[in-house]
């Protein structure tokens, strides 16, 4: 009798055993990858560091498509410009969710524009973005962009082996006098500090490997505080951030209150705060955000243009003899010179190409069930666009690790020849769809300023050894793991390419004091202190 209980106990047991087993297995309707074991999928084998190299091994391997299993779950990599058109562009509607991130929702409360879901704050953020950050109205902002390349210029000069940190400072003080009408004058102003040691926290704690699996073991959620350290870091980064972005709002109103706008982004948000339908918290996270897609990648991109004119030096030899037929020593460059500089656009789309900020872009998540190429993509899947794979496929570019500006001289695209360009853009790092980064028009005005002044006044090259007088070699893969990436800190020689170069330089940064003052309203008395020893 007892043998009638047993029975269906075992069968159970077995189907139970059978279904756990079939966990992480990857079904026959996905797109092809990596062999899977029992549970785990792929994960034993994910990279927790620099995961576009392997994800871009794995596409030599696999194609332009393939999937990787994430236990139960499925993650879609694309390595390839069509297919991005395909499914991330054209099919936006069903790829433009994020997938579940429990720290990144405790940090920001689901008001991150970068990393929220597809939720009714996000849409509306994104709609108040593309509103206010037209092509247009970042246009009118030229001018503090320009003066804030006078003093990187004037800092360059005063103090070459700072360079890092001068680049840094510069890249703040732009988007916080574009977006919250303050400037920073020096490197150690508390905003600069403050954004830099909290944005190092942030992107820390969402690098892959950094925590344990919560949105795949979601019972981790609840683990004790002594078990769950983790949970201190979100509480102080959380604090840090709100303190900082609504910090600065605050003084934003402040000085509206005061009569002192100066047509910052932010002054719109706010006085459209109603008609936007945002509360006040949100236009806090819209510019706040807004700063981290601005600040670290733009002086991350400009940190790899110093390496990359130290590192091959007859690119920068082009470009300089370029930028002296058109514009002369006896002026800076201008905007409107840079139509006329062709191989100065090159090196600008070279260095996006060569070290892309963000190698592998922020994942996406699909809406809906796909189907392409007849495969089955599941409601839910994310979906990786593996940009280091895109910019360094020796299918598609001659001598992909080499920079060389030049191959944007032979077709848009710095493709070879015989390559079909039909499906390319070359603006894929800001994004894609309906992710596709709002700031791009300002960023991309800051790039031009920079790159065009920093060629026309300085000679960059190796360090050189104190002792021996030999150059040093420029390491160019020595990078920060991150989501972002960036070149550790570095030495190159700086020098002004004349005494005439360094002298008119002078007089533009002593003559941009027009322009700066208007950002400078609240400073603190040492940058105050600072700006007063600065000027004649």
């Amino acid at each position: 009798m007892d043998y009638y209980v047993y029975y269906p106990i075992c069968a159970l047991l077995v189907w139970l055993l059978f279904k756990v087993t079939r966990i992480g297995k990857r079904e026959h309707s996905l797109p092809p990858g990596p062999p899977t074991v029992p549970i785990l999928g792929n994960l034993n084998i994910f990279p927790k560091l620099e995961a576009h190299f392997k994800l871009t091994e794995w596409a030599r391997q696999y194609g332009g498509i393939y999937s990787i299993k994430m236990g139960p779950g499925t993650a879609i990599v694309i390595t390839d410009a069509t297919v991005l058109k395909d499914l991330m562009d054209k099919r936006s509607q069903s790829t433009i969710d994020r997938p579940p991130n429990y720290v990144a929702d405790r940090i920001t409360g689901g008001m991150s524009m970068v990393m929220s879901r597809y939720t009714e704050n996000w849409r509306i953020l994104r709609r108040v973005a593309h509103e206010i950050l037209t092509q247009s109205a970042c246009t009118r902002h030229i001018a503090i962009q320009r003066a804030e390349c006078s003093q990187l210029l004037h800092d360059f000069l005063v103090n070459p082996k700072g360079f890092y940190t001068h680049i840094r400072r510069n890249s703040a003080s732009v988007i916080l006098s574009v977006l919250f009408g303050k400037r920073t004058p020096r490197f150690e102003t508390k905003e600069v500090t403050d954004f830099f040691e909290v944005q190092h926290m942030w992107e820390g704690i969402l690098t892959p490997g950094s925590l344990p699996p919560i949105d795949f073991l979601p019972f981790l959620k609840w683990m004790p505080r002594p078990l769950a350290r983790w949970k201190d870091t979100c509480d102080e980064i959380r604090r840090r951030q709100r303190n900082l972005y609504l910090g600065l709002l605050r003084e934003t109103e402040e000085r509206i209150a005061s009569g002192y706008e100066n047509g910052c982004f932010m002054e719109e948000a706010l006085a459209r705060r109603a008609e936007f339908g945002m509360s006040w918290e949100l236009v806090g996270y819209l510019g706040g955000v807004m700063i981290e897609g601005g600040s670290d990648t733009v002086s991350s991109w400009l940190q790899s243009l110093v390496l990359a004119l130290a590192a091959f030096p007859e690119a920068q030899k082009k470009a300089q003899d370029e930028i002296d037929k058109v514009v002369g020593a006896d002026r800076l460059p201008r905007p409107d010179d840079f139509s006329e500089l062709p191989y100065v656009q090159a090196i600008i789309k070279e260095v996006h190409r060569w070290r892309p900020a963000a190698p592998l872009a922020v994942p996406h998540a699909t809406i809906d069930e796909i189907s392409y190429r007849g495969y089955r993509i599941p409601a839910g899947s994310m979906v990786f666009a593996n940009n280091w794979g895109m910019l360094h496929d020796p299918e598609v570019f001659e001598r992909p690790e080499e920079f060389w500006p030049d191959r944007w001289l032979l077709n848009e695209f710095g493709t070879k020849p015989d390559v079909d360009n039909s499906d390319r853009r070359n603006n894929i790092g800001f994004g894609s769809g309906k992710r596709l980064c709002p700031g791009m028009h300002l960023a991309n005005n800051s790039l031009m300023v920079n790159t065009m002044n920093m060629l026309w006044g300085f000679n960059y090259g190796p360090d050189i050894d104190e002792k021996t007088g030999e150059p040093i070699p420029v390491d160019t893969w020595d990078y920060a793991k991150g989501i972002l990436t960036c070149p550790k800190p570095f030495m190159v020689t700086i020098t002004p390419r004349s005494k005439q170069h360094a002298e008119v330089l002078e007089h533009e940064f002593q003559a941009s004091v027009a322009a700066f003052v208007p950002y400078e309203h609240g400073l603190v008395d040492e940058d105050k202190e600072f700006l007063k020893a600065q000027r004649l």
